[in-house]
């Protein structure tokens, strides 16, 4: 099973960004998913490094296994879970 979070509603809404991150990454954990999706889409690619630099935060990072952009698709980003 993998979450999806998709955040081309809520692109310009910093606040709301951190908040559906933060949402994502702890139902995954607390549900043991495996896979998120998370979409930030094409555009500038600033609020993909945005997502980026949220999940690169220490508090964050302990709590996932690794981080995949998706080489066919520069809008989107897999961040992996490790089964505890």
């Amino acid at each position: 099973m993998k979450l999806k979070l998709d955040l081309h509603d809520i692109y310009n809404r910093g606040e709301d960004i951190e908040h559906a991150l933060r949402n994502v990454i702890d139902e995954a954990v607390e549900k043991k998913i495996r896979l998120v999706e998370i979409i930030p889409g094409k555009g500038s690619g600033q609020l993909k490094k945005r997502v980026l630099r949220f999940l690169e935060q220490k508090e964050i990072r302990v709590l996932y296994d690794r981080v995949e952009k998706d080489s066919h698709n520069f809008g989107r980003v897999f961040v992996h879970f490790r089964p505890k």
